[in-house]
This record gives structure tokens, C-alpha cells and sequence, in this order.
């Protein structure tokens, strides 16, 4: 039996993450007087179900996915960015009365 500690390692992810997909059912697991464990056949079982190609190969995301949330988090950046103090954004007017020569 897996500890907390040993998964998240094995699966490089947070111990954190692994509570919160214990506690949404997410993952196989066992309960043991308030402790949790994993049997790696279970896990090694859960990963499969993942992988269309190979038992034994991890899941994987295809290249144009990752393009679309790099593009996805670029633009919600965008949306959310706030200058710091002293620089300006470059947008138009509310009237759109551009002026070049800083004159009023």
C-alpha cells in the first residue's frame, strides 16, 4: 500500500491534489482507521484507463490542446492585466478623439 507521500511523488503531483481527488472519489483508494492508502495495482489500473495506445504508457495531451490553453491563458491575461503605477495601456479614447500632439 501507497502512503499520500509515496503516490504524489510516483505521480509527481501535490499531496494536496491527491486529498482533493480522495475526497471527490476521483482516484481508487482505501480507508484505513482514518488513514488513506493506495494499492499500485489500482493506480497502475487508473492510469490505464487513461491511455488509448499502450497500458503501459502515461496519459498524454495532444499538441494542438496545448496550444489552445496557452492561447486560453495568454488572453485571460490580457483581460485581467492592470498597470502598474505610471505606465499606461494603449486604448482608444472613450470619444475616440485620438490626439498625437498632446494638445487639448
Amino acid at each position: 500500500m501507497l502512503t499520500v507521500k509515496e503516490l504524489s511523488a510516483w505521480l509527481n503531483i501535490k499531496p494536496s491534489t491527491l486529498y482533493i481527488w480522495v475526497s471527490q472519489n476521483k482516484i481508487p483508494c482505501r480507508r484505513i482507521h482514518g488513514l488513506v492508502r493506495f494499492e499500485p495495482e489500482a493506480i497502475q489500473a487508473w492510469l490505464n484507463g487513461f491511455s488509448s495506445t499502450s497500458p503501459h504508457s502515461p496519459p498524454r495531451l495532444l499538441r494542438h490542446h496545448i496550444d489552445d490553453v496557452d492561447h486560453l491563458i495568454e488572453a485571460a491575461k490580457r483581460a485581467v492585466y492592470t498597470p502598474r503605477h505610471g505606465e499606461t495601456r494603449p486604448t482608444a479614447s472613450p470619444l475616440g478623439k485620438e490626439r498625437n500632439d498632446g494638445a487639448r
